[in-house]
C-alpha cells in the first residue's frame, strides 16, 4: 500500500532523527593565522559523554583526529589542579589519525636522558610528542583544549573521539589514501616542487649535474680560508685573535670562518622503521636491498632509493661527489657534527668530529660517573682509538665532547636521582659529600666538580693522542642561563666555546657574556628554520614559506658573524629529517636537500649570497642584511592566550 504524504513525512522525520542521534559527533576548530595563539576548549562530555573524570587508573588517552597541517599543536586538559598540556606533531596531515598519548607525560617530569632532544622528544608511530607545559595528577578532568602558536595558513582541526586505555592500544593511520608516495613525498597535499614521475626528477637532476661549479665567488683557499687574509701557518687549524676579532686559521695560514652544516650524508630524509606498525602510510616501499642500517632489520630508505634512481649501482660514490660539488657551489667549507664518515674521509672539506665512548651515554642525565674504577683508563682507550688516527689529518678542525647536557639547571634533581638510584661510585661520593653539609648550593657544587673532572680527563686524553687539533667543547643548549662556574670550567679546558642557538638570531648580550667569561672564540653548533608545506613538522624555528626559510637564514647568519667572537656556524641539517621520524620522533623540514635529492632553491641561494659577505661582515666593513622573516616563531613556551 502506498503511504499517504503525512505518513511519508513522518517516516523521513524518524529516519532523520535516528541518523542525527547516532551520527558521530565531531569537534571542529579553524585556527586563525592573524592571532598569536588560536584554539578552543571543549567540555569532554560534549564529545565523549560518560568518560570518567578521574584518570588515575589509565595510562593512555587515545584521540582520533584530523589536522590539515603537520604544524605542532598543543593538547591540554583542565583538571582539579589547573591546565596541563603537551605539544603534538602528526605524521598524517590531512588524514585521520588515531594517536595514543602516554598519560605519564602529563603526570611527571621527563625521564632522565643524556641530552635535551632525548629528554623531551617522544616517538609514536603516527606522530610524536614534545614534552612541555605543567605536570600533575589527572583528576577532575572535564575539558580538552586544542591550540596552536602562530598558525600558518589558517589550518583546521577535527576531533571525533576521546578514549582512555590501560594498555597501549597502538597508533593507526585511519585514512584510505597512503600518506607518502613512491618517492617518499607527502601525498595528502600539494606543494611547489612536488614530483609525480621519475622522468621529472631525472630532468632536474641532469640540469644540476651540468652546472659548472667553483668556489671563486667566495675567494676560498684549498681548505676554505680567505685568500685575501693570511697569517702564520702551522699545518693544522688553530684560532687567533686579530684586531679584537677572533678567527680560525686554516692549515695554510689563511683566516677562516667555519661555515658548515650538520649531518652531511647522502640519501637522508626518508628512512622508514617499524613498518609493521604503519605499513598503510606508504604507497610503495623501497626495495629491501636498500637497507640503510643493517643493525635495524627491515629499515629501508626512500632517500637511498631516489639516489639509486638517479645514479644506478654506483650511487654511493656519485652521491658523495655531488655533496662536495654542492658545498663548493653554496659556499660551505665545513662538514659539521654527526656527518657521514665516508664523506669526511674524502678530505675535500674541513670537518669536525664528535667523541664517542667517553661515558656520557652511561651517565645519569648525561653526566659520567668519573668516580668509577678505571674511568680515566676508559677515556684514555676511547680517545686513543678515535682521535689517534686523526692526529696528522690537516682537514680536521677538532673534537666535540658532547651535546646539550640535560642536567644543566637541573643539578638538584640530578643529585636526587643519583641518591635514589642504584649503588654506584658516584652515589657513594655524593653521599659522603653531603654528609659534610647538605644544601642546594652544596649539591650544585658536587655536580660542577664532577663535570670539571670529566672534562679535564677527556682533554688530557685528547692532548695525549692528538696534540694537533682543537678541543671544541660541548655544544650547550641554554647559554644565557648557564651558570658562571660552568663557563669558568670551560675556560680551563676548551679551545673554543660551543653552543646551539635556536632563535631568530643569536643575541649580542648572550654572546658577549659567554666570550667575556670564557675568553674564548665561539661556534654555534645548531640552528635552523622550517615550514609546513611538505608534510613535515616546521622545525624549532618556524617561518611561513620555503622562501622565508632563506630570508631567515640570511638574517640569522649575518647577524651572528657580526659578533667579533663568532668563528663558526653549523646549520642543522643537510637533509630533511625522516618523514616518519628519526629515533626520537622528530621529522623536521630543516634540510638543504629534500628526500628526492633536490636542493631547496630559496634556502641554498640565500646561503650563497651570505657566504659571499661573511668575511666583510666579520671584519666590520659591511652591515648584516636588514630583511627579517615574516612572523617567525620559536618552539618555546606557549603564551597564556586563547584566541586573542
Amino acid at each position: 500500500m502506498k503511504p499517504n504524504s503525512n505518513q511519508a513525512i513522518f517516516t523521513i522525520f524518524l529516519l532523520f532523527s535516528f541518523l542525527t542521534c547516532h551520527a558521530q559527533k565531531t569537534i571542529q576548530i579553524q585556527f586563525d593565522s592573524s592571532k598569536e595563539v588560536s584554539g578552543q576548549k571543549f567540555a569532554i562530555r560534549d564529545l565523549s559523554p560518560g568518560l570518567t573524570a578521574n584518570w588515575d587508573d589509565y595510562n593512555f588517552v587515545v584521540l582520533e583526529f584530523k589536522i590539515s597541517t603537520p604544524q605542532r599543536f598543543h593538547v591540554g586538559f583542565t583538571t582539579e589542579t589547573g591546565y596541563n598540556e603537551l605539544r603534538i606533531m602528526s605524521y598524517t596531515a590531512n588524514g585521520w589519525n588515531k594517536l595514543a598519548i602516554p598519560l605519564k607525560f602529563y603526570r611527571r617530569l621527563p625521564d632522565a636522558a643524556l641530552d635535551l632532544a632525548a629528554t623531551y622528544n617522544q616517538a609514536r608511530y603516527t606522530g610524536w610528542i614534545n614534552l612541555g607545559g605543567k605536570r600533575g595528577p589527572l583528576q577532575g578532568v572535564d575539558s580538552i583544549g586544542i591550540r596552536m602558536n602562530a598558525p600558518i595558513n589558517n589550518p583546521t582541526f577535527e576531533l571525533r573521539s576521546i578514549a582512555l586505555s590501560v594498555e597501549d592500544p597502538g597508533d593507526q593511520y585511519l585514512g584510505e589514501k597512503p600518506v607518502f608516495n613512491e618517492f617518499g613525498q607527502w601525498d595528502l597535499g600539494n606543494f611547489e616542487g612536488k614530483v609525480n614521475t621519475v622522468e621529472q626528477l631525472r630532468k632536474e637532476w641532469e640540469a644540476e649535474e651540468k652546472e659548472v661549479v667553483s668556489t671563486q665567488a667566495y675567494n676560498y683557499s684549498r681548505f676554505g680560508g680567505y685568500l685575501q687574509a693570511k697569517t702564520n701557518a702551522t699545518g693544522f687549524f688553530r684560532t687567533e685573535k686579530m684586531d679584537g676579532r677572533w678567527w680560525f686559521v686554516d692549515p695554510e695560514g689563511y683566516l677562516f670562518l667555519s661555515v658548515g652544516v650538520d649531518c652531511v650524508s647522502p640519501g637522508g630524509g626518508g628512512n622508514v622503521m617499524n613498518l609493521d606498525k604503519r605499513r598503510n602510510l606508504y604507497k610503495e616501499l623501497p626495495p629491501s636491498s636498500l637497507i640503510t642500517n643493517p643493525a635495524r632489520p627491515g629499515s629501508v630508505s626512500f632517500g637511498t632509493w631516489n639516489l639509486f634512481r638517479r645514479y644506478g649501482e654506483d650511487y654511493q660514490a656519485k652521491s658523495k661527489e655531488m655533496i662536495i660539488n654542492r658545498m663548493d657551489k653554496w659556499g660551505l667549507n665545513t662538514i659539521g657534527n654527526w656527518s657521514n664518515p665516508e664523506v669526511m674521509q674524502m678530505n675535500r672539506k674541513a670537518f669536525m668530529l664528535q667523541l664517542r665512548g667517553v661515558g656520557i651515554e652511561d651517565g645519569i642525565m648525561g653526566l659520567p660517573d668519573v668516580y668509577a674504577p678505571g674511568f680515566a683508563d676508559k677515556i684514555d682507550a676511547a680517545c686513543k682509538s678515535s682521535v689517534g688516527p686523526n692526529k696528522d689529518n690537516p682537514w680536521l678542525i677538532g673534537y666535540f665532547t658532547g651535546n646539550e647536557p640535560s642536567w644543566l639547571e637541573q643539578e638538584e634533581r640530578l643529585c636526587t636521582m643519583i641518591l635514589e638510584g642504584a649503588d654506584r661510585p658516584i652515589k657513594t661520593e655524593l653521599t659522603a659529600w653531603l654528609a659534610k653539609g647538605d644544601s642546594p648550593l652544596r649539591r650544585k657544587q658536587f655536580i660542577f666538580q664532577t663535570f670539571r673532572t670529566f672534562l679535564k680527563t677527556v682533554d688530557n686524553a685528547i692532548t695525549k693522542y692528538d696534540p694537533n687539533h682543537l678541543n671544541l667543547g660541548i655544544r650547550f643548549g641554554n647559554v644565557m642561563g648557564i651558570d658562571r662556574e660552568i663557563l669558568e670550567i670551560c675556560k680551563e679546558v676548551f679551545d673554543v666555546f660551543s653552543f646551539n642557538c635556536y632563535d631568530l638570531y643569536p643575541k649580542k648580550e648572550m654572546m658577549d657574556r659567554a666570550m667575556e667569561m670564557t675568553g674564548l672564540p665561539m661556534i654555534i653548533g645548531e640552528y635552523h628554520f622550517g615550514t609546513v608545506d611538505r608534510g613535515l613538522a616546521q622545525s624549532l624555528w618556524q617561518v611561513n614559506s620555503q622562501q622565508e626559510r632563506g630570508v631567515a637564514y640570511r638574517y640569522y647568519t649575518e647577524r651572528a658573524y657580526q659578533h667579533p667572537g663568532l668563528i663558526g656556524t653549523a646549520y642543522f641539517q643537510w637533509c630533511d629529517q625522516d618523514l616518519t621520524g628519526r629515533r626520537d620522533g622528530e621529522n623536521y623540514n630543516c634540510g638543504l636537500v629534500d628526500v628526492t635529492d633536490r636542493p631547496y632553491k630559496y634556502q641554498v641561494e640565500a646561503m650563497m649570497e651570505t657566504a659571499k659577505r661573511l668575511f666583510e661582515i666579520h671584519t666590520g666593513k659591511i652591515q648584516p642584511i636588514e630583511q627579517a622573516p615574516v612572523k617567525p616563531r620559536g618552539h618555546g613556551g606557549m603564551p597564556n592566550l586563547w584566541n586573542k
